[in-house]
């Protein structure tokens, strides 16, 4: 079975987990993925990750976090940009998450980055996803 939209997948399998109480969750590696979970751990959204050689694509274990009673620290992850409808933004037009509270997560001509980050150097890309 063919994939039409890798990242949407990889993000659905974290949610599942996180919907699970699930401690830790293993996705498919890939640079995009890899770049997301880099910012979700900077901004504190899971603790952390750990790639796996497969002598293929390679994995990632992914380590959710909760706070002390239990209740997941990101309650929502939503994918914005999909393959037949890509969401881009101008710098200028970057919005923030809930205020600040969330993250969006864009690629750049400069890697991936957080809305904030792009607000600061004034680049706008696509929107990936958003998360709080």
């Amino acid at each position: 079975m063919s994939v039409s939209d890798f990242v949407a997948d990889q993000l659905t399998v974290i949610r599942n987990g996180i919907m699970a109480g699930k401690k830790d969750v293993i996705i498919k590696r890939s640079n995009l993925m890899v770049g997301i979970l880099e910012i979700a751990r900077r901004e504190g959204f899971i603790e952390n990750f750990k790639e796996i050689e497969d002598n293929k694509q390679g994995q990632v274990k992914v380590y959710l976090k909760y706070d002390r009673d239990e209740v997941p620290v990101m309650t929502k992850l939503v994918k914005v940009s999909k393959p037949g409808r890509r969401e881009f933004s101008k710098a200028k037009d970057v919005k923030s998450v809930l205020a600040g509270v969330g993250v969006a997560i864009l690629s750049t001509s400069k890697g991936i980055m957080t809305d904030t980050e792009a607000r600061e150097q004034g680049i706008g890309g696509e929107i990936i996803c958003r998360l709080w």
